[in-house]
């Protein structure tokens, strides 16, 4: 196999180790503590995952857009930017934990004690993007994935949710420290500079006006269907959404690792072929996991979701038509990430808030089975506008420059 497909293999290992990574502390913190106390580490967890969100958004998804002689400077310099703010916001968090009352204050500090670690570890994954380095996040990751799991199966069964953050925080340090050993060699002897990320302008602040329009407007789908709707039905399309984890693992790695490899085409069309047949591998992977999930036997299915199963199955269509578009949608953004990073916010900002719309209305009109092919449609549109984008920008021919006017004699 070639050093590029290695790249890719160790790219989308290392989206799954993250991805199994956040699952498992899920199942082992709900499994380990009491109800009260696993609603306490929820609290804390999504916390997390917004500042994570946020930090992703911000920093990484602007790293990996970086190339040239400065990239080293540029990873040495977001590695120390996550680190200042990290600490910033867990000094807040700590703040927060000391004023709120109970286990839930305690959970909260201790949150704030962790996050410089977490966040540090985690971004330092696009650092090695950036890089084309994929298999030493590969490494960092997996070392993750094997200490938080140990460090919490340790932790004696009713343990408080603030004890659980603590071992999970602490656990990234192993994880941490090799990530670290491994940038070195990139970063040594490079300048860190934290001033464009403080500059007006600096990209990473329309990729996180991006991530909260895409979070919040699906968030607000959520909260309108669960106001609107019976608990079944929204358990229902979260049952469905959940079999196609895998395809977010896909996703994912295509948006994080995918610019660097790219950047190195040497051509806007180049690009756009690659992105074009990616997506259509995308597309073809959501069809037949659909169809492989709904050829599943209903025994293996209540295995999976239990009681959920039966309304849940009768939604794997549109959620597998959903998917498969997103493929392509995903694929038809990342060109545009690479060739105009500009033009991906209002196409996010345009389409989420549609999506609410077709939710909302799809199900009033055709129930949860017309939410389920609404948000369908409203990937099918996204979709299509956002390859009508690329073709517009693939199409534009830079107008030859006019002759210099002749001096006079």
């Amino acid at each position: 196999m070639s050093r590029r497909g290695l790249a890719a293999v160790a790219s989308v290992l290392d989206q799954a180790a993250s991805s199994a990574t956040n699952i498992l502390v899920l199942v082992l913190a709900a499994r380990l503590s009491s109800a009260s106390a696993f609603a306490d580490f929820s609290m804390v967890y999504v916390a997390f995952s917004v500042l994570l969100g946020l930090n992703m958004a911000y920093v990484g998804q602007s790293l990996v857009l970086e190339k040239g002689e400065g990239l080293a400077g540029a990873c040495r310099s977001a590695a120390g930017f996550t680190a200042a703010a990290s600490a910033a916001a867990g000094v807040l968090l700590a703040a927060v934990g000391l004023m709120l009352p109970g286990a839930t204050g305690r959970a909260f500090l201790a949150l704030g004690l962790v996050l410089p670690l977490v966040l540090l570890q985690d971004g330092l994954r696009y650092c090695f993007s950036a890089l084309r380095a994929p298999e030493r996040a590969l490494a960092a990751d997996a070392l993750r994935l094997v200490c938080v799991v140990a460090a919490l199966a340790l932790q004696p069964e009713g343990a408080s949710a603030g004890r659980l953050v603590l071992a999970w925080g602490l656990s990234a340090l192993p994880a941490l420290g090799l990530g670290l050993w491994l940038l070195r060699p990139y970063v040594r002897g490079s300048r860190t500079d934290l001033r464009p990320y403080l500059r007006r302008g600096h990209l990473g602040q329309r990729f996180v006006v991006e991530f909260a329009v895409g979070n919040g407007s699906s968030q607000l789908a959520v909260l309108g269907l669960g106001v609107f709707a019976t608990p079944l039905a929204v358990g229902a399309l979260r049952g469905a959404t959940t079999l196609f984890g895998p395809l977010n693992v896909l996703f994912n790695s295509a948006n994080a690792f995918g610019p660097p490899v790219l950047g190195r085409l040497g051509g806007r069309r180049a690009t756009v072929r690659a992105t074009a047949a990616l997506g259509l591998v995308l597309a073809a992977v959501g069809a037949g996991w659909a169809t492989a999930l709904y050829l599943l036997p209903d025994r293996l299915g209540r295995e999976l979701l239990g009681d959920t199963w039966a309304s849940a199955s009768a939604l794997l269509p549109a959620t597998g038509a959903q998917y498969a578009v997103m493929g392509l949608g995903t694929c038809a953004l990342l060109t545009l990430r690479v060739l105009a990073p500009k033009a991906t916010l209002s196409l996010q900002v345009v389409f989420s808030l549609l999506s609410v719309g077709l939710l909302l209305g799809g199900y009033a009109v055709w129930g949860v089975a017309g939410a389920a092919w609404a948000l369908a449609a409203g990937s099918a549109l996204k979709a299509l506008a956002a390859w009508w984008r690329v073709a517009r920008l693939s199409a534009a021919v830079p107008a030859p420059a006019e002759p210099a006017p002749t001096p006079a004699a």
